[in-house]
């Protein structure tokens, strides 16, 4: 049975939509707005009770938290060849990917995209965003080292990692971060992304962009 992604344009989702894309093998996506609260609905929270894309459906089998979605994906399509082998390259993927989710994500992003969540009090929510910048551009500029003489986020090998990395280079265009001035090493990783014909494809069924 081919799998099903519940996904909404341009959020994290958009990482295994790629990664799908790569894989190649016949997939639906069901597309929700998080934006208009769908996602909250009591319909969605049947599927996800977090009330959170994305969620990747194969017949019974269910899984959420883009991390772990990438990770099975990879596992699972092993002749994608989508994550490094031997032990050292599965850790470094999960060190990524608890950093940018745990913290660049839940945190900083959060804290610029969602100050509310974080006060009862709106005259906090400022400097909350102002704090969440500050987060956000420590952890840029770390991204930034990190890609300096790399082509993809964990050597020579393009991995699901990649994608997951795409979504918050686009989500600094969208805060207005001068991103190809400020991180060209993550520009450079960004250009090689936009190149892939599986970024093309999911990029114009969601209809969105990479540099705005």
């Amino acid at each position: 049975m081919p799998f099903t992604l519940h996904a909404s344009a341009g959020s994290c989702s958009l990482a295994p939509h790629i990664v799908l894309e790569e894989i190649g093998q016949p997939f639906s996506l069901a597309m929700i707005s998080t934006d208009r609260g769908e996602t909250r609905s009591a319909e969605f929270k049947k599927i996800n009770p977090r009330g959170r894309v994305p969620v990747l459906v194969d017949g019974a089998f269910s899984l959420t938290e883009a991390p772990a979605i990438l990770l099975h994906l990879a596992q699972t399509s092993p002749q994608a060849d989508l994550m490094p082998t031997g032990q050292d390259g599965l850790v470094r993927a999960i060190e990524w990917f608890n950093w940018l989710s745990g913290t660049v994500h839940a945190v900083a992003t959060r804290m610029i995209w969602r100050a509310d969540s974080f006060t009862a009090d709106a005259s906090h929510t400022a400097p909350i965003k102002q704090k969440g910048f500050e987060h956000l551009a420590s952890a840029h500029a770390l991204i930034e080292e990190r890609l300096a003489d790399k082509t993809w986020v964990l050597g020579d090998n393009y991995s699901v990692l990649d994608p997951y990395l795409l979504v918050f280079y686009r989500w600094g265009h969208r805060m207005k971060i001068d991103m190809r001035q400020q991180y060209p090493a993550w520009t450079a990783h960004a250009l090689a992304m936009s190149e892939r014909a599986a970024v093309k494809r999911a990029l114009a069924t969601e209809g969105i962009s990479i540099w705005e």
